[in-house]
């Protein structure tokens, strides 16, 4: 007897840094979301996408890496996108990243938004910046999206209660938009 797959999460966080924040929070939703519904995850950060992504003005110029990357962001049932800020808005990088999907690709997706900043004057950047991004892509952004500032992490680890809340939050959101995985969860309870 075939099992079916699983449905497929893939964090990407705008990033270069390890550790990093930004790419603790994605992974810490997406592990969640993976212990409730069951996802077969994977996480990816800007450094996993190699060289070639800064050289590339087309996809078709992307090396292998790098592709197969894209190729897993676009496949992907679930999305966790996590920005770090700089000066109220996405890093350069990750722009392009997002720039070199064809908007067809990422129509309807659902996408889970979230960002990291030094304080609070950034946390408008899931509202200003992320969200209209995806939202040009008609790609489904979740209602709720989680910022989160340094002084949320400790040792880049998630350890604020009312962040761990709000990422609650977001996690049963996820359950609306694939019943039968939250169907699944509450008949194994």
């Amino acid at each position: 007897m075939s099992q079916t797959p699983k449905n497929r999460l893939v964090g990407i966080a705008g990033s270069f840094s390890r550790p990093s924040r930004t790419l603790s929070l994605v992974r810490t939703v997406g592990e969640r979301a993976e212990n409730l519904y069951d996802f077969d995850s994977v996480y990816y950060d800007l450094h996993d996408l190699g060289p070639s992504l800064g050289a590339a003005q087309w996809r078709s110029q992307l090396d292998a890496q790098a592709e197969r990357v894209l190729a897993d962001i676009v496949a992907a049932d679930l999305l966790v996108v996590g920005s770090p800020t700089y000066k109220g808005s996405y890093p350069g990088l990750f722009k392009h990243l997002i720039d070199l999907i064809d908007p067809a690709e990422l129509r309807g997706k659902p996408v889970v938004l979230t960002a990291t900043g030094g304080g609070d004057r950034h946390a408008l950047i899931v509202e200003h910046q992320l969200r209209p991004l995806f939202g040009f892509f008609a790609a489904h952004a979740l209602p709720t999206a989680v910022y989160a500032s340094d002084r949320d992490f400790t040792d880049y680890a998630v350890s604020s209660p009312a962040l761990s809340a709000r990422i609650d939050d977001v996690v049963s959101e996820i359950g609306i938009l694939f019943p039968a995985l939250s169907q699944a969860r509450v008949a194994a309870e």
